[in-house]
């Protein structure tokens, strides 16, 4: 059963204040603690051996959602678990999803995700992914996340993910790789803050395979304190398409942030764009918010907080 911690879990990661509508499952300490499907989205247990779930969304769904959000609050507890998520064609679906750590112990908490997607045609998918983290700064225990997310788009289908993790996760690898049909589009955005001796990285690619594909990552982020980053966007055209990669940081402290777009052309009609950009708050912004009676601390933060919106 889940108690006050738990449910201030799933608020951070998931916006949850009570057990959802629609189909849902919620995993608690590797187990999962609630679940529920619908007339058109069926949520069952992995059987192949592995732990996870799977989804399946029936052909022509429209304004549903799924939550299956992950709570750890035991200290020394990690896993690695498999979603695989089978979305039939022109359906219009949102899945919130995303990880919450508590750990107040001296031990490491783990969790680990591979999810993949299969987006049948001309089916709209926004998935949200959440990782946050919380415990006695005191205390030993490290919080770790570790996301892998494939996705396979078929033709004329979108999904529009958004990945954010603000505070309380010492160490995270991110992968990402989305292959594109014919006139399919993905739209990837970013946001991630990082301080004290936190390290986070992030490898993402889109291929885009079909012709009339289009990609857009937009990756923001702000690195605090001894923090280090490294991003790794990649946009790949095998087809007549277009794709952009944005990338922005705001460095502070002693942190470090390396960002190393690419863009690869095997497409004569491939139209391919990148941008990077790291450097510090405008001194200007900080002297405006401060002449309002803002201290510069709190001005630092209005500042952060707008940029990664």
């Amino acid at each position: 059963m889940m108690d006050k911690t738990d449910w201030k879990l799933l608020k951070e990661i998931a916006d949850l204040e009570k057990t959802p509508l629609g189909a849902y499952n919620i995993r608690l300490n590797g187990q999962s603690d609630s679940r529920a499907s619908t007339a058109n989205i069926e949520i069952t247990g992995k059987t192949d051996g592995k732990s996870g779930i799977e989804i399946r969304v029936k052909p022509g769904t429209k304004h549903e959602s799924v939550h299956i959000p992950v709570i750890i609050h035991a200290t020394g507890f990690s896993e690695l678990v498999y979603n695989d998520f089978f979305i039939g064609e022109d359906c219009d679906v949102d899945i919130v999803a995303g990880c919450g750590i508590h750990n107040t112990g001296c031990e490491t908490a783990q969790h680990d995700g591979i999810h993949t997607f299969y987006i049948g045609r001309n089916s709209k998918v926004r998935y949200v992914e959440r990782h946050y983290g919380e415990g006695d700064a005191n205390a030993d225990g490290k919080r770790i996340f570790n996301p892998k997310t494939v996705v396979y788009l078929e033709e004329g289908a979108s999904i529009q993910m958004e990945t954010t993790q603000i505070r309380g996760v010492d160490s995270t690898k991110r992968e990402t790789i989305i292959t594109a049909g014919k006139n399919a589009e993905a739209v990837v955005t970013e946001r991630l803050l990082t301080h004290g001796d936190q390290t986070a990285e992030s490898d993402m690619e889109i291929i885009l395979d079909g012709e009339g594909s289009s990609g857009r990552v937009i990756s923001r982020s702000v690195a605090q304190d001894r923090s280090k980053q490294v991003f790794y966007p990649k946009m790949t055209g095998n087809n007549k398409c277009f794709g952009h990669v944005q990338c922005d940081s705001i460095i502070m402290g002693e942190a470090q942030v390396s960002s190393i777009p690419a863009i690869v052309a095997h497409h004569v009609d491939a139209q391919l764009i990148h941008e990077a950009a790291i450097g510090r708050i405008a001194g200007d912004q900080l002297l405006k918010l401060m002449t309002l009676g803002l201290t510069e601390q709190e001005a630092e933060e209005k500042i952060l907080d707008g940029f990664l919106q």
